[in-house]
């Protein structure tokens, strides 16, 4: 990850390869935002109307370069849209903030060293500067060639658009920013860990199924827990069988790679509240034997996405300190066709005994997270969160950036929204409507796992809150739309696994240890 520091330095004395200036939408054209004043100066107050001509606007995202003028000692200049200007004395919001840096960042690819002279004065638009430069700053290049790394260029030689594309931007310097003001500091130290947590559950979806199976990824969970000095338990496929997790085994069956379920936990001292976070970890979801048509693959290795976000989260707590006891729980397994495979039909005990009739495998998730939630809930968390990528339902009524809330406890339900647009994530609360459940019911078990088809992310929740204890708070994320961005990047985020939820359910678990959650 990109280097982060804080500097009182002007934008146009800091010696870099760049340095960033921010430009909002104003009633008569482009503005200059307060921090890029030095670099305006040395264009003689004309920054503005050089890039009107360039046909800049100040939308936002919109990056325009231009080579420093005399008197800016950065080799180049970077104008970032960060859209409508503010009223008169008012100030621009956290997340155009982050945008703006992210877009800058991305832009600056392979660059060594920038600064980013955009609005910073107060402990929050510090870190949302930071923050933003840093997500925007990442590239996934554990599987590009050498040169490909160096030189940011394809296998054919041509340039790629986006943080995916060659090196990250080195070293990230946010001026008018103070090093020594205690709020300043602790917004970027916050920043880095944040952005450290979301770009290892960046990776994770990113790595392919082939090297990102139920073990590996379990693996990976338990060298984590040893740097970070969480407790961790891996149940392998015989300790699951023996503790009677039939939705996890029966997903897994089918596969080479059997499954396992971990459990990460952050136990603080001084903590008086317990979260118990649970993720689904489908490392690849073929459908099983209600195969996925072609051209629903192949992204598939990103079904893993909410695990992915419950382990960041749960390492990002610790690396915090935040006095919150955080339990994760992942749920592993692979999805794949084969003469052992679950078929359409069967009927799966799961942990706690309930009975589930299977009559579409490719509805899999719900089947390994109600497994999870039941061995989650018997420790007594004061509140349960799941997350995962469930259902193309919530795609189709959310679209690809905003995740669904759903909840079966409305008040909890309203903060995890109001907690996530405070943390930068688009999520919409929705509702669990009780005329759905009776399309769950099975003719020879105690439920199925598949309703109706219509409203069929709210059927998911429905199936989910069944093996929920009674009496605990709990909500499902369902991020099916914006985990895995298959469309270019913008902002910060780039193409490919986004790490989704992270700051959602890092946020939570600091309002908890605040009192301002449960």
């Amino acid at each position: 990850m990109s280097v982060l520091t804080l500097s009182t330095s002007s934008a146009a004395t800091l010696r870099a390869d760049a340095v960033v200036v921010g430009v909002a939408k104003g009633p008569e054209g482009p503005v200059v935002v307060p921090g890029g004043e030095t670099v305006d100066q040395a264009f003689g107050g004309k920054l503005a109307a050089v890039l009107e001509t360039l046909g800049a606007s100040g939308g936002e995202g919109e990056v325009t370069k231009l080579p420093a003028p005399d008197g800016v000692k950065a080799d180049l200049v970077l104008a970032v849209g960060l859209g409508d200007a503010p009223a008169k004395d008012g100030s621009y919001e956290p997340e155009a903030l982050r945008r703006a840096a992210g877009a800058a960042a991305r832009a600056l690819s392979g660059r060594k060293k920038a600064g980013f002279a955009l609005p910073a004065e107060d402990g929050a638009s510090v870190a949302a500067v930071c923050e933003g430069a840093l997500l925007g700053a990442y590239a996934f290049t554990a599987y590009r060639g050498k040169d490909d790394k160096a030189k940011g260029k394809g296998k054919k030689g041509g340039k790629k658009d986006g943080a995916d594309a060659g090196t990250p931007l080195a070293e990230v310097i946010v001026l008018g920013a103070k090093p020594r003001d205690k709020a300043h500091k602790a917004a970027a130290e916050r920043a880095e860990v944040v952005a450290a947590e979301v770009n290892r559950a960046r990776d994770l979806v990113n790595t392919p199924a082939n090297d990102l199976h139920p073990k590996s990824f379990a693996a990976a969970v338990q060298s984590a827990a040893k740097e970070h000095g969480l407790e961790v338990e891996v149940l392998d496929e015989k300790a699951l069988a023996k503790g009677g997790y039939g939705g996890i085994l029966g997903v897994g069956r089918g596969s080479a790679n059997p499954p396992r379920l971990v459990r990460v936990a952050y136990r603080p001292s001084k903590a008086k509240k317990t979260l118990a976070l649970v993720g689904k970890g489908i490392t690849y979801d073929s459908g099983g034997i209600s195969l996925k048509p072609a051209g629903h693959n192949e992204t598939m290795k990103c079904d893993m996405s909410g695990a992915a976000a419950v382990f960041a989260a749960v390492v990002a707590a610790a690396r915090l300190g935040l006095a919150v006891n955080v339990t994760g729980w992942l749920a592993l397994a692979e999805n794949m066709p084969s003469g052992t495979a679950t078929r359409p039909g069967d009927v799966l005990t799961m942990y706690g005994g309930k009975t589930v009739e299977v009559l579409n495998t490719d509805a899999e998730g719900r089947l390994v997270l109600a497994d999870a939630l039941t061995r989650a809930c018997e420790e007594k968390p004061d509140a349960v969160v799941d997350v995962a990528t469930l259902t193309g339902a919530m795609m189709l009524a959310l679209g690809g950036r905003t995740f669904g809330v759903m909840a079966n406890d409305d008040a909890f339900r309203t903060t995890v929204h109001e907690t996530a647009e405070e943390a930068g994530e688009q999520s919409w609360p929705m509702p669990l409507p009780t005329h759905l459940r009776k399309g769950l019911d099975s003719s020879i078990a105690d439920i199925s796992n598949m309703g109706e088809r219509m409203g069929g992310g709210l059927v998911a929740g429905l199936f989910l809150k069944e093996f929920v204890a009674e009496g605990t708070p709990w909500a499902h994320l369902d991020i099916a739309g914006p985990a895995f961005n298959e469309s270019g990047p913008f902002g910060y985020t780039p193409k490919g696994g986004t790490g989704s939820a992270v700051r959602t359910l890092v946020r939570l678990v600091e309002r908890t240890a605040s009192g301002d959650a449960l």
